[in-house]
């Protein structure tokens, strides 16, 4: 039995596991990693190394950070002044939140800190609105991850330079990304995505938490009032990490860097003391990303990835040259995959192939390859899709299949609109 098959079965049985709520998703997402690891599927040198992934780092700092600024008054009186505009109504508090993640997003090239920034917030409105968190935190994360870097500003002025150097390497540059066309390629997605993530993602959402919460765990916890320097200090630290995020690549800093040094911040200056910083690390949420990435990189490195890509070349020969049916093909393969893998290890699959197939008929790449980054970046169903899935899941309270019942919907719309839209703006011939 080849190890692209033994992966595949181990990845099988994950899932199931996941959806069987038998035991903790920390659990099988640790026996998941053990199993590739003995069976050869993942190197114990690379297991290891997950630990220690600067993804894991950066939400554990992001996790202390965003605690302390929990112990503000500053938080809770932003989210009672949400509370009060939006006079008692979700809908129109969840716009509020979700406008706010969605333009972060643009300027933050990871919805896992973005999320990090604004769930605090949401969390402090909800409960003063006697609301559950499992009824608003999967459309605020969902929302983050799929309108990321849609417009041509912060790290999404980057993606159109980024397409263009895989037309570059490949040697057809007959068609060329404009830095708009990102922009125009996705923009409808992400303004639908607000409307219904806003007004209609809660009625699907859970009305109470599936498994027991990280916070939920800690609500009954009575603290000391902050000092008014640690209230201050409190607030210019979160949102001094928050701007530091957004520039991270100008002060010459990782993220995962500047996460730390703002968790450190808020232990030195007192409005978390050391204990109540190690207690709000989310261990099992940590643990479950650490395995979530051990299967992703499993599965891109036993070849998964490839072994479905050279397939699609035979899909796409045998529809004739039909822009739609082309797009969908080179949407929901993407899309899949993602929800297992990095999207970023599935966008340099696909690119390539994407660029081929238009090469060999002398069609223009664009929309597909826009089409694929829309795919890749809708990895919203799974542990394995993105670092910020996990982090939704603790947050919210959700299991794996309350996951994918919120997620049906929204993905249709991703690819219908997706498709329909990009494959019309940018035919392939």
């Amino acid at each position: 039995m080849s190890q692209l098959t033994i992966c595949l079965i181990i990845f099988a049985l994950t899932v199931v596991g996941y959806c069987s709520g038998a035991y903790s998703l920390a659990t099988v997402s640790l026996t998941s990693m053990m199993a590739l690891t003995l069976t050869g599927c993942l190197e114990a040198k690379d297991a290891i190394a997950y630990f220690a992934n600067t993804n894991v780092i950066m939400i554990a700092g992001m996790c202390v950070v965003a605690a302390g600024f929990n112990r503000t008054r500053f938080c809770t009186s932003i989210a009672d002044g949400i509370s009060r505009m939006a006079n008692g109504s979700l809908n129109k508090m969840m716009l509020g939140y979700i406008v706010i993640g969605v333009l972060l997003s643009q300027f933050i090239q990871s919805p896992v800190v973005v999320f990090g920034i604004v769930a605090p917030m949401l969390m402090a409105s909800a409960e003063s609105m006697g609301i559950k968190p499992s009824k608003v935190m999967f459309p605020l994360g969902a929302a983050t991850i799929v309108t990321c870097c849609t417009l041509p500003v912060g790290a999404g002025a980057t993606i159109a330079a980024e397409l263009n150097g895989y037309l570059e390497s490949y040697g057809y540059m007959d068609f060329m990304v404009g830095i708009t066309d990102p922009m125009k390629g996705r923009l409808p997605l992400l303004i639908i995505a607000v409307i219904y993530f806003a007004f209609f993602a809660t009625k699907i959402a859970p009305d109470a938490p599936v498994v027991e919460t990280s916070y939920s765990a800690k609500k009954a916890t009575v603290k000391a009032e902050l000092k008014p320097y640690q209230e201050i200090a409190g607030i210019v630290i979160f949102f001094g990490d928050a701007l530091a995020l957004m520039f991270a690549s100008t002060l010459g800093l990782a993220n995962w860097e500047i996460t730390v040094i703002g968790a450190l911040l808020m232990v030195l200056f007192g409005v978390l003391q050391p204990k109540e910083a190690t207690a709000s690390l989310p261990m099992s949420m940590l643990l479950l990303i650490v395995g979530a990435l051990a299967m992703s990189g499993a599965l891109s490195g036993t070849g998964a990835g490839d072994a479905i890509g050279s397939r699609i070349a035979v899909l796409v020969s045998a529809v004739g040259g039909n822009s739609y049916i082309i797009g969908f093909i080179f949407f929901i393969i993407p899309f899949l995959l993602t929800q297992v893998m990095q999207n970023r290890g599935t966008m340099l699959i696909f690119h390539p192939i994407a660029i081929a197939t238009c090469a060999s008929i002398g069609g223009n790449p664009v929309g597909l390859m826009i089409l694929i980054q829309a795919a890749c970046l809708s990895a919203f169903m799974t542990p394995m899709a993105t670092a910020a899935v996990p982090y939704i899941m603790d947050y919210g309270g959700y299991d794996q299949a309350s996951m994918f019942k919120q997620s049906g919907l929204i993905a249709v719309i991703c690819c219908v609109v997706s498709v329909g839209w990009i494959m019309t703006v940018f035919p392939i011939l």
